[in-house]
């Protein structure tokens, strides 16, 4: 009886701890996914909610009907009657046709409206809640072996593994790579898009929510990609704006030759922010240009075979 009793607290105690930590991960790790704080991540969860809860229900009503028949027709129990003539339903061809059909109409129609609404290159759901006097913020990311350069053509500065957003802004992504095929992803913000080496891919995301969210590099791309993260910043238009002042004010510059040295294998171990208050106009299309004309950013064999020494190596050339 207090074995018993033990083990009910116990349970009791589990499951309050598991809220807990429900609660306090809610924000962090897996959970980003269920925490959305933008329009194309909202968006996002509601379509993969609409699919999860059809299909749970259909999946849930045949299990219990399963349970169900299984008491009821159980051999020796007598609760059903036996019909050795039976061969027919009309009740039954109606469920066991219909029910499938009516779930696949009801799932393509979702489907085919969240295809044009989470378009990354046409996104219709921003299109519908943006307001006409909301500017647009474009940025090109730019994806190295293993750092992110975030490009804003609008001011013509750069920053190095950082993301900072206006509020209430629709902002548009063109994405490529110097090397390999990476993942853009973040999990609160925006779904994940490849970004490939000598190609372009867009996307978008609007938030009205300040705070910082976390994006990572959702594709393995090498070495460096456990460091290939970034921070995203998403603030207030006045905010923003002095901190566009304060990335223009930065004594460090960009050119061609420069985007040469950055863009050469590194292994961002420190998440080192690097701010460019200029950088060469159309730098996104000449690196593309460059990538499909063969240019290559080779990485050292010492970095794979001893990446431990490698990085004591990059400290001491100051490059964090």
């Amino acid at each position: 009886m207090q074995t018993s009793r033990i083990k009910r607290l116990a349970g009791i105690w589990g499951c309050l701890g598991f809220l807990g930590l429900w609660a306090n991960t809610a924000n962090a790790g897996v959970f980003w996914l269920f925490d959305p704080k933008g329009v194309m991540a909202d968006t996002d969860l509601y379509y993969m909610l609409v699919d999860v809860l059809t299909m749970g229900a259909i999946v849930g009503t045949t299990a219990l009907l399963v349970i169900w028949f299984m008491w009821r027709y159980h051999k020796g129990k007598n609760r059903g009657s036996y019909h050795p003539e039976w061969s027919h339903s009309s009740f039954l061809e109606v469920i066991v046709w219909g029910v499938p059909i009516i779930a696949v109409g009801f799932l393509a129609y979702f489907a085919v409206r969240g295809t044009f609404e989470l378009n990354p290159y046409d996104p219709t759901i921003l299109t519908r809640v943006a307001k006409p006097a909301e500017k647009p913020v474009k940025v090109d990311v730019i994806a190295t072996d293993w750092q992110w350069l975030f490009v804003y053509p609008q001011y013509h500065m750069a920053v190095a593994n950082q993301l900072v957003l206006p509020e209430h802004r629709p902002v548009f992504f063109r994405l490529t790579s110097t090397a390999v095929t990476s993942g853009f992803f973040i999990p609160q913000l925006v779904g994940m898009i490849d970004v490939m080496p000598g190609m372009r891919t867009k996307n978008a995301l609007e938030s009205s929510h300040i705070g910082e969210y976390q994006g990572i590099s959702s594709d393995y791309a090498g070495a460096g990609t456990s460091w290939m993260t970034f921070k995203t910043h998403i603030v207030g238009q006045e905010d923003f704006a002095g901190w566009v002042q304060k990335v223009q004010s930065s004594p460090t510059t960009m050119t061609e030759a420069q985007f040469n040295a950055f863009a050469m294998p590194y292994i961002n171990v420190h998440h080192r922010v690097v701010y460019f208050s200029q950088v060469p106009s159309g730098l996104f299309d000449h690196v593309i240009m460059e990538v499909m004309h063969g240019k290559t950013w080779p990485v050292p064999p010492m970095m794979t075979e001893n990446m431990v020494a490698y990085i004591q190596k990059q400290s001491a050339e100051h490059r964090d």
